[in-house]
């Protein structure tokens, strides 16, 4: 199977689906990021705890990690052990198009993860096995240049995604011991999230569940890797690109993500994103997976 460099950056510049079988010797540096596409992280070795939304996953080798549009999302890696891990991005218009050929959703596992904020799929050996067979076959096929190939490596995925959806919901109940967090952070995080547009400020929070401003702030840091405010200003962003890109005009996309200052809003919305809000909404802009 062929190895990659590591890149940063977290675009997605294909138009469908992009399959990356990175390696590392030595831990790189991953700051906390999210992209408007979906995410399969398959975690082949290292020594690795992974945050997402504030839960803390300690990783196996053959973890899957699910993730969508509006998850932030950190590997913690340590070192002793080569990194190497199997990322696969796909696009809404991907699954679209399998919905369209064979009448399924493949991205109910998706949906139902951030649903019940638990996002572990950890098959069993077997799987693992016909999982990592079916990456090869991808992977030979995308790097491939005969007739069929790119046709080859969307069939191979789609069987792919077929065994990753089982293998969720066989998931068995144990996997959820490897997995640290605070059910009080959880409130506060689900709180945040259904009143994005409200004021969030730490008093605000620190009253609504009756915990010393001191403690919620420590608490939340040490279980989402964010302050208060970066994971609010985060969230509001989010959830402003994904409005743009559904056809939300700028200004209302501004006051419905709970900005005040427009201005603001458009210096760090091209700050987080390396664009203005107007060229994401724009035909052009919405095209391109960033």
């Amino acid at each position: 199977m062929y190895k990659e460099e590591f890149n940063p950056s977290q675009v997605m510049t294909e138009r469908y689906f992009e399959f990356h079988h990175t390696y590392n010797e030595f831990p790189p540096t991953v700051e906390f990021h999210q992209h408007p596409f979906y995410e399969i992280f398959f975690f082949l070795s290292g020594n690795v705890n992974y945050i997402i939304e504030g839960k803390n996953y300690t990783l196996r080798p053959g973890d899957i990690l699910l993730t969508g549009s509006s998850d932030m999302h950190r590997p913690d890696i340590h070192p002793g052990k080569p990194y190497e891990r199997i990322v696969i991005w796909l696009a809404d218009d991907f699954f679209g198009h399998l919905k369209d050929l064979y009448g399924e959703d493949l991205t109910a596992c998706f949906t139902d993860a951030a649903l019940n904020d638990y996002r572990l799929i950890r098959p069993d050996g077997q799987n693992i096995l016909r999982l990592k067979h079916l990456c090869t076959q991808i992977s030979e096929a995308k790097h491939s240049r005969e007739i069929g190939s790119t046709a080859l490596a969307s069939a191979y995925l789609t069987e792919f995604l077929v065994h990753v959806s089982r293998a969720y919901y066989d998931a068995p109940d144990s996997i959820q011991y490897d997995v640290t967090e605070n059910e009080k952070i959880n409130q506060v995080l689900q709180y945040i999230n259904e009143n994005l547009t409200e004021s969030l400020s730490l008093d605000h929070l620190a009253g609504q569940f009756y915990l010393s401003k001191y403690y919620l702030s420590r608490q939340f840091k040490q279980f989402t890797g964010l302050s208060l405010y970066q994971y609010i200003l985060k969230k509001r962003l989010i959830l402003s690109r994904n409005l743009l890109r559904s056809g939300c005009p700028v200004t209302d996309a501004c006051l419905q993500c709970g900005f005040r200052d427009y201005s603001n809003y458009l210096k760090v919305f091209k700050r987080e994103f390396g664009k203005t809000p107007r060229a994401y909404s724009s035909p052009k802009g919405s095209s391109q997976k960033t």
